[in-house]
């Protein structure tokens, strides 16, 4: 899976980056090395958040595909 990512020179020095297709799910680092192992990471960690799965109605359906 590829994703896009902003990068942004951070004000005070380093980067700071978001992932647009992932709301709220940003990052940053002092060298661009950093920035990008703390994105794998943040990438990580904002797609692995439990949710409360919704459950089956009448009209909807439950259905889980690949990307």
């Amino acid at each position: 899976m590829k994703i896009k990512v902003v990068v942004h020179n951070a004000e005070e020095g380093g980067f700071w980056a978001e992932v647009p297709a992932i709301p709220g799910c940003m990052t940053q680092g002092d060298t661009f090395e950093e920035l990008l192992h703390n994105l794998y990471e943040a990438i990580e960690g904002c797609l692995s958040v439990d949710i409360d799965m919704p459950t089956d109605t009448y009209n909807a359906k439950i259905v889980e595909i690949a990307v």
